[in-house]
């Protein structure tokens, strides 16, 4: 919390996986409550057969497989500039099943080759990054969607640190796109229960926000 909300200039440079403890609380706790938080994103957009998911700043790869697992199984592309995350993601991929790498990438640099059928994904990462680089990845993200791709942001539904949402709502409503808050009631697993009680924490219901592009179909879907 103190990372996210006083010492915001280390999550630019990957403070948020600094030390064995962070990394665990992220493996064993966030990345499980992202995993759900997306489930019911997706399943709340509705369905969309994409083939492709294009995962920038992947983290433990638990957004991606979600988004994945709920398109039937598309080819997940992760990218994140912290190799412990990769190594992770690409674990996380391996336990679902799921068709696709992590590899070490700087979103901020990493080129968005994604046209019809993919959805380009970039969960808890816009927020992480230095306040210059978000104006050229929302260019990146929207040429991406002239292209055809589906375009899917989700951040922490806190407003403080979100200073820079709406003129990204701004730009994704103007091109046809949605912004929403979500609580969704769903519990969590027995271990991630048992951590949150133990850390002094009551999650009665799992936040976030997100803004969607849908995307079009190429003409062999």
């Amino acid at each position: 919390s103190s990372c996210y909300v006083e010492r915001r200039d280390k999550l630019a440079r990957g403070g948020a996986l600094d030390g064995a403890g962070k990394r665990a609380a992220f493996a064993l706790f966030y990345g499980p409550q992202h995993f759900l938080i997306t489930r019911e994103i997706m399943r709340a957009i509705g369905p969309a057969p994409h083939t492709r998911v294009i995962d920038l700043g992947c983290g433990t790869g638990s957004a991606g497989s979600a988004v994945a697992l709920e398109t039937g199984g598309a080819v997940i592309e992760g990218c994140d500039l912290h190799p412990w995350a990769v190594r992770e993601a690409n674990w996380t991929y391996d336990m679902f099943g799921l068709r696709g790498r992590a590899t070490i990438a700087n979103i901020v640099k990493a080129r968005i080759d994604a046209a019809s059928g993919a959805l380009v994904l970039a969960a808890y990462a816009v927020n992480e990054l230095a306040a210059e680089a978000r104006g050229p990845l929302l260019d990146r993200l929207k040429a991406a969607h002239i292209r055809g791709a589906s375009i899917l942001v989700i951040e922490p539904i806190g407003r403080r640190t979100n200073l820079w949402w709406p003129g990204w709502t701004e730009a994704f409503t103007a091109a046809g796109g949605r912004d929403d808050d979500w609580r969704f009631r769903v519990p969590l697993p027995p271990r991630q229960r048992l951590l949150a009680k133990g850390a002094g924490l009551d999650p009665q219901e799992l936040t976030a926000r997100s803004l969607y592009l849908p995307g079009t179909l190429s003409l062999s879907e």
